[in-house]
């Protein structure tokens, strides 16, 4: 692999959806996760997770050093089990396996790190083996998101649909259609913001800078190779990268993320595509030691 990176970094995802429900509430009876006082759309760092591990799965699929550690179907458990595997720790005294070889939590820990992509980036808790006293550990990774933010409050809608897929043999004899419900936005653009720690990768996980290409490229295709009727069409529209000349960053990140200012261009009727937004970026106010891309 390449070597672990050195310079911090931060980053501002924009994107969108038509027609769609980008993050389904639970607690709301799936409909678009909303923030109560404001009336802003929300969408969860856990949902933009998901699509940057769904993407690498799907590009880096059977390569060495990219596994993906949270998946649908496959317990932790199992991923865990690797590592003991790979050592060669049987089901063997505890205390005798540490007494045997002190730093074996550490050899456990580097193992997940190299194998598993989403543990060298995200992080993760690996405490969950049987083995209670002896486990994978727990990353903190050098990647991190916060929720993403519809940059106008958004309209949710639900829609009344008719389906003639009739779930059973009795209600095929008493009717021929059934009734069903979509909840969806007919356009929001949102906003969400992201850190890249440098020191984070030299000390804990070894992110290199492959494995930083690698999640700029699933940021940007994140919606491309994820598509559902549910959510409509969503799309990646801008990807704004800060790059820092040093490992431990020559600005505040919120400084930095100032600078990127997203306005509607006509406020008297509500926005329906991209081009209804103005995005600028205020380069006179990045501070010395910085730099800043435009991936998209």
């Amino acid at each position: 692999m390449s070597e672990v990176i050195k310079n911090r970094y931060e980053f501002v995802i924009l994107f969108d959806v038509e027609n769609g429900n980008p993050n389904g509430d639970p607690d709301a009876g799936n409909m678009p996760r909303i923030d109560p006082e404001t009336g802003h759309g929300i969408v969860t760092d856990v949902c933009l997770k998901r699509k940057i591990r769904n993407y690498v799965e799907t590009v880096k699929s059977g390569q060495p050093g990219y596994e993906i550690y949270i998946k649908e179907n496959i317990p932790l458990n199992v991923s865990d089990r690797k590592a003991f595997q790979y050592l060669g720790i049987d089901d063997g005294d505890i205390k005798d396996i540490k007494k045997k070889t002190p730093d074996i939590d550490e050899k456990l820990k580097n193992f997940m790190c190299r194998n598993f992509y989403d543990i060298r980036t995200f992080g993760a808790v690996m405490t969950t083996f049987v083995k209670a006293a002896l486990n994978c550990g727990q990353v903190r990774g050098p990647v991190q998101l916060g929720f993403a933010r519809s940059i106008d409050p958004i309209l949710q809608q639900e829609v009344t649909i008719t389906r003639v897929a009739i779930t059973t043999e009795a209600d095929a004899e008493a009717k021929s259609t059934e009734m069903g419900r979509k909840h969806i936005i007919p356009y929001a653009l949102y906003r969400a913001e992201g850190f890249v720690s440098a020191n984070l990768a030299k000390k804990s996980t070894g992110f290199t800078e492959e494995d930083l290409s690698l999640l700029w490229e699933a940021i940007i295709n994140m919606f491309e190779h994820d598509r559902s009727a549910a959510r409509g069409k969503m799309s990646v529209r801008e990807l704004i990268v800060f790059k820092h000349d040093s490992i431990m960053g020559n600005a505040p990140a919120h400084k930095l993320f100032e600078t990127v200012k997203v306005e509607r261009c006509d406020k008297s009727k509500p926005a329906r595509k991209y081009s209804d937004y103005k995005v600028e970026i205020d380069m006179d106010a990045i501070p010395e030691g910085v730099s800043c891309m435009r991936m998209i």
